[in-house]
């Protein structure tokens, strides 16, 4: 990759992004003494719309892996590569990130494997270097890079988590679903519908997420909401688009869909 090319991974157009503390101030801060970043929080909640937004605003690259199970060291070092010209080595997103001064945003970091996060430690301290075993190359991330991880703790911690060595690698940020007056004025500005849908869209979602371990391992997000919005917006009657946006999403459980149907009778009538 040619150093000019990095400016593909910049932000084209600014999120839309509502504040919800001084998150923004904040991460400013950790960006301008390069410090690695964790977000925490619920599915949905706005944590890659906040990255997103905060590399479009400080003008950097971002360059985004949604971690798997199946995820390398390879996968995110890089590997030799066979072609008509022979062997050529070609970097992953993380030392692509490190080479040329981008945010490398790991979402949904529990999902890989723990041996293949061990290769980000030597880029969260002091010494910002990246061993590339198979090069035997030593680099020296560049000045403008910075390592962003995510990940949703409340549905995480049943299965997996980060390791402590990890985590306290990295300042972290607890996010949450907006208040219902912030998230309101999210599902109006995104999907189109006026305030007073959105709000009842609002308010449906916070009786879902009251059912949290009670019958649903997660309440409808803040995305699905503005799923359901523009579905709305287009002319999809708003009880058939909260069936195939906020119902049948979450939940397979009869009753628990039954109970989700009462909420919507009463809430849209």
């Amino acid at each position: 990759m040619a150093k000019s090319e990095i400016d593909q991974f910049k932000v084209a157009k600014n999120p839309y992004y509502a504040e919800q503390f001084n998150e923004v101030e904040l991460y400013k801060a950790a960006y301008s003494s390069r410090l690695p970043v964790m977000i925490k929080g619920p599915t949905g909640c706005g944590k890659s719309r906040f990255i997103e937004h905060m590399a479009f605003n400080l003008n950097k690259p971002i360059i985004t892996v949604s971690c798997n199970e199946d995820i390398t060291a390879s996968d995110l070092i890089g590997r030799f590569l066979l072609d008509s010209d022979g062997t050529r080595w070609v970097d992953g997103p993380l030392t692509i990130a490190a080479r040329y001064g981008a945010i490398c945003y790991l979402d949904e970091i529990v999902e890989a494997r723990q041996d293949t996060m061990v290769v980000i430690h030597s880029l969260t301290d002091h010494r910002r270097e990246l061993m590339i075993d198979k090069k035997g190359e030593l680099l020296k991330a560049h000045k403008d890079f910075q390592l962003v991880i995510s990940y949703n703790p409340g549905y995480q911690s049943l299965m997996k988590d980060l390791k402590q060595s990890t985590k306290q690698r990295f300042i972290a940020f607890d996010f949450d679903f907006a208040n219902p007056e912030i998230e309101t004025i999210i599902v109006s500005k995104e999907s189109g519908v006026d305030s007073k849908i959105a709000e009842k869209l609002v308010q449906f979602a916070n009786t879902t997420r009251k059912l949290v371990g009670h019958g649903l391992d997660e309440g409808a997000s803040t995305r699905l909401l503005n799923y359901a919005g523009i579905l709305i917006n287009s002319g999809v009657d708003i009880k058939d688009a909260c069936q195939i946006a906020l119902i049948k999403p979450i939940t397979d459980d009869s009753e628990v869909r039954d109970a989700m149907n009462a909420s919507i009778e009463a809430i849209f009538g």
